[in-house]
């Protein structure tokens, strides 16, 4: 097993991501933005100046969070902005020989049952994407968030088994905040410990993330792993106890941290919330009797 993370999370620019990659002893980044751009957004001269600057501290990208097919876009509009991602990310993943990319199967439809979700032009674009990574060497992975897959893990399972060789990224935070459309509305939160037991066996990768549900606001409120709803320490437990040795990444979402914000900035906090959570994560795997398991 291997700890990662979605660094944008600790500084906006790839020099602080890789700071603060390294300050925790890890030689991965889960790359999603750099200066507020996706990867597979920014300019050549951009992607050159990161490539440059991860060969010269020795840090690789393990997996490209994509924007591709996510929660922004609707199964009921053209799907060209997804292919023409995927192509983008192709030619940059295979330049920096990641082999695993992040997608999703499109917003829920709001105004339409569960049921009603136009599964099979769902399943006909994410096979079409499928086939793009596969054919270029790469493991697309899907998210259970806020797309169709997310909605329970009964519809995991129907996509899977409507797109074959696709594997999944289980979040642990994301079924804290997210509707259980298997149930009958008003929808209840999901359980993620409920949703990882039956998706487990196609499991390729792994987000930590961590949160409360605060039904009065309506809001969640994020936590560091394993002081919130996501059953963290039990799903890590089970996996590593099955023999799981994949990455396993950090994606803390965390708004605040414990400091003085009188003498530290905001980049300042940013970039220490990312660190003391990745640390923390540490601390729970040797909690848990699974120190042994880590690597850079």
């Amino acid at each position: 097993m291997y700890l990662t993370g979605f660094a944008d999370e600790a500084a906006a620019d790839i020099d602080g991501q890789i700071r603060a990659t390294k300050e925790l002893g890890w030689s991965n980044i889960e790359a999603r933005n750099v200066n507020g751009k996706n990867l597979h957004d920014i300019s050549e001269a951009e992607f050159d100046a990161v490539c440059e600057k991860l060969d010269a501290a020795g840090v690789r990208i393990n997996c490209f969070g994509s924007a591709i097919a996510n929660w922004g876009k609707r199964i009921d509009e053209p799907f060209d902005s997804s292919l023409a991602e995927a192509r983008r990310a192709i030619v940059r993943m295979n330049r920096l020989g990641t082999k695993l990319i992040r997608i999703m199967s499109f917003a829920v439809l709001a105004d339409r049952g569960p049921d009603d979700q136009m599964a099979e032009e769902r399943f006909g674009r994410l096979r079409e994407l499928q086939k793009m990574f596969a054919d270029a060497g790469i493991t697309p992975v899907h998210e259970n968030c806020m797309n169709y897959g997310g909605m329970g893990w009964p519809y995991t399972l129907k996509l899977l088994e409507n797109v074959p060789g696709l594997k999944l990224v289980f979040d642990t935070g994301n079924p804290v905040f997210t509707d259980d459309r298997t149930a009958r509305s008003p929808y209840p939160k999901q359980s993620a410990w409920e949703f990882y037991r039956h998706v487990k066996d196609h499991i390729a990768y792994v987000h930590i993330k961590d949160g409360i549900w605060e039904s009065q606001t309506g809001q969640v409120r994020y936590t560091f792993a394993g002081e919130g709803a996501g059953d963290v320490k039990r799903i890590v437990a089970d996996l590593l106890a099955a023999g799981y040795d994949g990455g396993v990444s950090m994606e803390p979402h965390l708004a605040v941290v414990f400091h003085d914000k009188s003498v530290t900035s905001d980049d300042q906090i940013r970039y220490a919330n990312y660190v003391e959570y990745g640390r923390r994560f540490m601390r729970l795997l040797k909690d848990i009797g699974h120190a042994d398991k880590m690597e850079s």
